[in-house]
């Protein structure tokens, strides 16, 4: 019987004044898309920092399954034991691709840096697999030794894409992936996104604005408002018939816009 790989009943954050994240439950299942959309200020943000283990919630329980089956509790696991599901078992993408990399290191250095945390030591095999996933991101492989802050916005994305899935984590968080970009970039990147989804077979949690991201990759979305899910469903279905009127309002000042 297939489990959830991420579970979480109650999840509750909060920032006084501020409401960060009121009450949510959530599983992500594996092979599956889930999209957090909102506005500003919506606890999208708050709720993916949660998942990831890159904050604690004062309230509620959250449950990750690896690919071995073994369970862990995120909120009362240890900090050492959190970065350690972080550097082998998550993939963490940042919005700004700096945040997410080592810049005075090479291109190659980013991604051989994930490998040996998970145990690789043959320098050989791990500059293979570097150029590899440099060619499966669409980046030149001979600008492997290249340092990454003489790349482009969408080039370091991509590298940084590269640099999380290497290992291949049962679960990758992605924070706005496309956020800042140029149209064509964005395009290009979400199609490199698209493919690598379907091909590894991941499980993402992915936050964003951009409901055309949104449509494009998420098999499902939860819709956030002032840090609580106020709608859910499969991706189409929230999206051309929403059911919440905040949903409503958000997906018709969406196509207003465009």
């Amino acid at each position: 019987m297939v489990e959830p790989i991420l579970s979480a009943r109650g999840l509750t954050r909060e920032y006084a004044p501020e409401q960060g994240c009121l009450e949510v439950d959530l599983d992500v299942w594996p092979g599956e898309v889930v999209g957090i959309v909102g506005e500003s200020g919506s606890g999208k943000s708050t709720l993916l920092r949660l998942l990831s283990g890159q904050e604690r919630p004062d309230a509620g329980t959250l449950s990750f399954t690896d690919r071995a089956g073994r369970q862990h509790d995120l909120v009362r696991v240890s900090e050492s034991a959190i970065r350690q599901l972080q550097r082998t078992a998550f993939g963490i993408v940042h919005q700004n691709p700096r945040d997410g990399l080592r810049l005075r290191i090479s291109a190659g250095g980013n991604i051989g840096e994930r490998l040996m945390g998970v145990g690789a030591r043959h320098y050989g095999d791990i500059r293979a697999q570097a150029v590899h996933w440099l060619s499966h991101v669409e980046i030149d492989p001979a600008r492997i030794d290249d340092l990454p802050r003489y790349f482009s916005g969408g080039m370091q994305q991509r590298l940084q894409i590269a640099r999380n899935l290497v290992t291949n984590p049962g679960l990758v968080f992605m924070d706005e992936p496309t956020g800042g970009l140029d149209v064509s970039v964005q395009a290009r990147l979400l199609d490199t996104l698209k493919r690598l989804v379907h091909d590894l077979g991941i499980s993402v949690v992915i936050v964003t604005h951009d409901m055309g991201v949104a449509r494009l990759l998420a098999d499902r979305l939860l819709v956030m408002r002032f840090g609580r899910v106020i709608e859910t469903g499969l991706t189409d279905q929230v999206l051309d018939d929403p059911q919440a009127a905040y949903t409503q309002q958000l997906v018709a000042s969406i196509l207003q816009v465009s």
